[in-house]
This record gives C-alpha cells, structure tokens and sequence, in this order.
C-alpha cells in the first residue's frame, strides 16, 4: 500500500515571511488544517492551525480586541512554524507512515518528491479513512 494511494494532493503552502493575516485568510477559505512552509519550492516547515490558534491574540475579532492584539497577526510564519519536519516521501509506504505517527506526536505528514518539493500531505484520518474503506468493501 502505497503513499499517493491516501496522500491528499490538493496542498496549500505559505512562505516563511507571510504573515499570520496571511495564514488566517487561506485557513477560514480552505478548511484545511495544514500549510506547507516552502522556501525556493522546498519544504522547510509545517504550520498547522493548532499553531497559529496559540500565535494570535484570543480577543482578536472579539469586543475587547486592542491594538496589541490585532498586531499579532503581523507576526510572519518562520516565527511559529515546526522546522523539525517528519515526512514521507513518494516511494515510502502506509506502514512507514504508521510508524512515523505512532513515533512522533504528530498529525501529518508532509510527502515530498526527490527534491524535497511538497506534491501531497497524509493525516492520521487519511489512514483511517482508507483502512475504514477496505473494511466495507469486505463485507
């Protein structure tokens, strides 16, 4: 069982300079939880939105907002991004994946190409969404 046979294609990076505004505007549009951090079209970070929710000012949006709290959206993505990325490559398998997950408190896995350049992204639901599949076709 092969990597691009559950990796979600469809991938959303960010630059390590773009701010949290940024950030905000492609969470609230894409529903996705992961944004690849590439540099020159490689991958050199993870941002997730767990990440970003404790990077921004709890009162942004909010009656009591200020100044300061509005500011924190100017911070830029190096500044709160994981730089200790955990990946998969093209060629790795579901095991290996399991095992990465299972080693590492991690919920993704950034896949890359030979050239360290992100082409898709596996969550754990990925991998449940896929064994739950095989299930049913069983019966």
């Amino acid at each position: 069982m092969s990597i691009p046979s559950v990796m979600t294609r469809r991938i959303v990076t960010v630059q390590m300079d773009d701010s949290l505004t940024v950030v905000r505007e492609i969470f609230e549009a894409s529903g996705f939880h992961h944004l690849l951090v590439v540099e020159d079209e490689k991958l050199v970070g993870v941002l997730s939105d767990r990440d970003y929710l404790k990077a921004i000012s709890p009162f942004i949006d909010s009656i009591s907002e200020r100044i300061r709290d509005r500011a924190t959206l100017e911070r830029k993505v190096h500044q709160i991004m994981s730089r200790d990325v955990i990946s998969l490559k093209v060629t790795d398998t579901m095991v290996r994946a399991i095992g990465l997950f299972n080693q590492h408190k991690i919920s993704c896995l950034p896949v890359i190409d030979e050239f360290d350049k992100p082409v898709g992204i596996v969550s754990w639901r990925d991998i449940f969404r896929y064994f739950g599949a095989s299930v049913e076709k069983r019966r």
